[in-house]
């Protein structure tokens, strides 16, 4: 599978690859990107109990998208074939859960990190403004519309908002004009809502921790989870203050029930996709054990 520059068009390709070798993959479109991008969502497995991971709220950690559809792709053949991975028993897994992946949250910001402004870009004028002149797009976090989609969620999303001071459009840690006002947002607010997850996760990069509490609202169990995570990964397990308004934020609060936020890998965004490989091994272990849970 294809690692270097993972833009939308190569996860389109993927999807396809994917969904011709698996039919029992259930993939489906769950809202539209500023542009019209359409935002997929897989699921897998069959089980009652509904669980969500999700990559790339963040245009310059795009490498989550490829770690998240490596796994998709391992786990998949694990289930065709009857075996286990890895040490876990995939098909009982996929017998008690049916697990929702939303690979690539933000379209519109991956494909401008890994492309620029291109040549008629709606966007364009704006975008060079926002990011002080510089046609170098590989630091920008936010969203084609300028605004941080992991900022974005009705958590105390005023107070997040004080706190960044970031007053318009940028590259990073403006939340918008008001909760939930960018279409990828809404698209996961509802997705979310109508699929009455148990657990989710959210992939970022990078530190090699992982957030589990949000302000008192996650439920008793969070802590211990997180501590498992932690052990099979290696990760931190960290209990986060000062930070509102993201998506584990939100569905913690809205719904009492565990969130994670993983914050994949080491060093400074981008990641190099040269740590790949180094990244899956960190990562599949919480990814597997998450299903456990």
């Amino acid at each position: 599978m294809e690692k270097v520059g993972y833009d939308y068009g190569v996860l389109c390709n993927e999807l396809t690859r994917l969904s011709k070798l698996y039919p029992f993959l259930g993939i489906q479109t769950i809202g539209q990107s500023v542009l019209g991008k359409c935002i997929p969502a897989i699921g897998i497995g069959h089980g009652p109990r509904k669980l969500h991971y999700n990559a790339s709220f963040h245009a310059n950690e795009w490498i989550t998208t490829p770690l998240i559809m490596q796994f998709l792709a391992d786990i998949s053949l694990a289930y065709a074939r009857g075996i286990a991975w890895r040490g876990y028993h995939v098909g009982r897994l996929l017998a008690e859960s049916t697990l929702w992946i939303v690979p690539m949250v933000n379209p519109d910001g991956v494909d401008l990190v890994l492309k620029g402004v291109t040549p008629n870009h709606p966007y364009g004028d704006l975008l060079l403004n926002w990011n002080e002149g510089s046609s170098d797009f590989h630091n920008w976090k936010a969203n084609v519309r300028g605004v941080d989609l992991n900022d974005q969620f009705p958590a105390h999303w005023e107070e997040e908002a004080a706190r960044r001071g970031q007053l318009g459009p940028g590259a990073r840690d403006f939340g918008g004009e008001a909760p939930l006002t960018e279409p990828e947002t809404i698209a996961m607010a509802y997705f979310t809502q109508a699929h009455s997850f148990e657990l989710v996760m959210a992939l970022h990069t990078q530190g090699q921790e992982i957030y589990w509490n949000y302000r008192d609202y996650e439920p008793e169990a969070s802590e211990a989870y997180a501590a498992r995570l932690a052990r099979v990964s290696g990760y931190k397990a960290v209990k986060l203050t000062g930070s509102d308004a993201g998506y584990k934020d939100w569905f913690i609060q809205q719904f009492r029930k565990p969130g994670f936020t993983i914050e994949v890998g080491f060093g400074v965004n981008p990641l190099p996709s040269e740590m790949f490989p180094a990244l899956y091994e960190e990562i599949v272990p919480i990814l597997l054990e998450g299903l456990e849970l």
